[in-house]
């Protein structure tokens, strides 16, 4: 799995119909920062409303994944987000001037080929995976639904359908890692059985439904009159079924493709957790509404684990910026140097890390018998992880210095002590003008505040 994240290099469109909604709209997909996720824009309604993919923003699991915010919806996201969670694309911005994304052929191949051509942008911060601690299960009994997430440091998952047709039997689909969906599960159509399409018919929906965007199932005799019903019903000259049992006869991709299907609606339906997921995914007879809220739960046990606004620091993961690289920008050097990583790092925020330790030559004589890390040099090399920040955005800055103007509403809400490893945010509160940045700075053992405050610093030309 990629360890930084990534958004897409320009833009692109797809258009298309809507499996549901029957409207034509075209989606565009655009790069966003790091940690913006997967939005969706409403570009057709008055203010463009942004509607965030948050399993908590689900309104709806009819036959698909609806999301509603702001008083605006997107119908049948599922197919989208599988794409991207399968890309390892992790913030996009979607904008669509109709109601629901494009059908496409009812699987999720198109949404990676126009991906693919927009090719991917890493960015200077570690994907924040969540982890799964311990095993969260979810269970449905009217259903026999049953799902499961098992602690794993990777992605897998496993699906199980079990329709007792004649036609389909049960089914079983997997993957062992997330590269594989590409060539795998992407291009699975979505599917029905043929007592099912009066009813979603009578519903209102399948509206742009067609042969073409579905397989139909056929688990029963059909006399020619229900067949030409069917044809009106789908605006054909005629259509037809084999022996096998697909309406139509349309060839299927796989001999379990439906069960390869569920597989990605599970992926795409997760995707609305919010973070990329490490866990042995395992369902049995999923649909829409477990997807969901098993969803619900992992995302319960994801905020459980610690407040998102904290920087989470991985020490497995590679940093952004090493000591070698921060001290290609920075000019201080020992006993000053105070910052040995950087974890994240965009436009106006940036994290680093400070390991605490006895060997730190300040404890010689900053309460030797009772070591506590002076508060001033917890405001220093918060300080200088700003310094990170306000120099990547020169592009020389090795010959820039960086000084203090001002720290404001400092304060120490608890003692740092050898062993502790400090994380520190820096965010900028305005943009940089005239080289002056003004950033709110904290420090963080764990998920507690140790360090606070506002501080103000100038860029200055070596020359100057």
């Amino acid at each position: 799995m990629r360890v930084k994240q990534h958004t897409i290099k320009k833009q692109v469109t797809v258009s298309g119909v809507g499996l549901h909604t029957g409207v034509i709209s075209n989606m565009t997909f655009l790069p966003a920062p790091p940690n913006h996720g997967y939005k969706f824009q409403r570009v057709d309604i008055e203010g463009m409303p942004i509607i965030d993919a948050d399993v908590d923003n689900v309104v709806d699991v009819s036959r698909g994944t609806t999301l509603e915010q702001s008083g605006a919806r997107v119908f049948t996201v599922e197919h989208v987000l599988a794409a991207l969670v399968g890309l390892e694309i992790d913030n996009v911005l979607i904008q669509l001037d109709g109601p629901e994304p494009p059908i496409m052929d009812g699987s999720s191949i198109q949404f990676i080929e126009i991906l693919d051509n927009a090719g991917l942008e890493e960015q200077n911060a570690l994907r924040r995976f969540f982890e799964v601690p311990e095993s969260i299960t979810f269970r449905d009994a009217s259903r026999e639904v049953e799902m499961a997430a098992l602690p794993l440091d990777n992605y897998r998952v496993t699906v199980m359908v079990d329709y007792n047709s004649p036609v389909l039997g049960s089914q079983h689909a997997s993957i062992t890692d997330i590269s594989q969906f590409r060539n795998e599960i992407a291009s699975c159509r979505t599917f029905c059985f043929l007592h099912e399409l009066e009813m979603l018919y009578n519903q209102n929906l399948i509206k742009g439904g067609d042969l073409n965007n579905a397989i139909v199932v056929v688990d029963r005799v059909v006399e020619e009159k229900e067949l030409e019903h069917l044809a009106k019903m789908f605006n054909k000259e005629k259509v037809e079924v084999r022996k096998e049992g697909i309406l139509n006869n349309v060839e299927l991709r796989y001999k379990n493709e439906p069960a390869r299907h569920k597989l990605l609606d599970v992926v795409g339906d997760l995707a609305l957790v919010g973070r990329p997921i490490k866990a042995q995914i395992m369902a049995a007879r999923p649909g829409h509404a477990a997807n969901v809220a098993f969803a619900k739960k992992i995302k319960r046990a994801m905020e459980k684990a610690g407040p998102s606004h904290i920087p989470h620091y991985d020490p497995k993961l590679p940093p952004v910026m090493d000591i070698a690289q921060i001290s290609n920008i920075l000019p201080h050097r020992y006993p000053f140097q105070l910052l040995d990583k950087i974890i994240y790092l965009d436009d106006t925020v940036v994290a680093g890390i400070k390991n605490v330790t006895i060997n730190e030559p300040f404890f010689m004589g900053h309460f030797p018998a009772n070591p506590v890390m002076p508060g001033v040099l917890q405001v220093e090399a918060m300080a200088q992880t700003g310094g990170i920040l306000v120099l990547s955005t020169v592009d020389d800055p090795e010959n820039y210095w960086t000084y203090f103007l001002g720290i404001e509403n400092c304060k120490f809400r608890k003692m740092v002590v050898p062993g502790d490893t400090l994380v520190f945010k820096c965010e900028l509160l305005a943009p940089i003008r005239r080289g002056i940045a003004k950033m709110k700075g904290e420090a963080y053992v764990g998920n507690t505040l140790v360090c606070e405050a506002v501080m103000t610093a100038s860029i200055v030309r070596k020359e100057s």
